[in-house]
């Protein structure tokens, strides 16, 4: 099965059109916020690349609404920093948008009431495809038993199943321009 992933990764980015990704963002924010509990608390998740489903008004929305926002700091080791606004992050591996504050440790996950994580797909048994190295699926193991795992992705990219290897963790749901689809 993991023969078949860099080819799926590839046919996902090269199907992802800007405008069609601009036109969902704003759907998918909406159908979020309105089924994110009212008390703020703490939430996870991935500063967005162009090419992928947006979070920075995400990001942003959430910070209005009193909750706190941390950010994957990506290298080999799982990491995470509060996020403190944009003009405190930094282009990391890859340019992934990385904050410059201090590093929270893989742990602090578990203070997450919500986690949004990144994928190109994920299918309905709440398994991701997400882009190589395995690095969610590392951080997922610090999170609380009780804290809601989202994928944020796109309706086309729903599919029936994706290649699944023995660490691969399934999420409790995905979040689409169509809605919150908890499994």
């Amino acid at each position: 099965m993991t023969e078949a992933k860099p080819a799926l990764r590839a046919a996902v980015r090269a199907n992802r059109s800007p405008d069609a990704l601009a036109a969902e963002d704003g759907a998918r924010l909406r159908h979020f916020l309105a089924w994110l509990p009212q008390r703020p608390g703490v939430l996870a998740t991935y500063a967005s690349l162009p090419g992928e489903p947006g979070t920075s008004s995400l990001i942003d929305a959430l910070g209005a609404l009193g909750w706190e926002v941390r950010v994957p700091v990506i290298r080999r080791e799982v990491d995470w920093a509060r996020f403190r606004g944009w003009d405190a992050m930094r282009a990391g591996w890859q340019g992934i948008p990385t904050p410059a504050g201090p590093l929270l440790g893989a742990g602090s996950l578990v203070e997450a009431d919500v986690v949004i994580a990144s994928c190109l797909l994920v299918d309905r048994a709440g398994y991701r495809l997400g882009v190589g190295g395995g690095w969610y699926d590392r951080a997922l193991r610090h999170r609380r038993d009780d804290a809601t795992v989202l994928a944020w992705s796109r309706d086309v990219e729903v599919v029936d199943t994706v290649p699944r290897e023995p660490h691969d963790l399934p999420v409790d749901g995905y979040v689409t321009e169509s809605g919150v689809h908890l499994l």
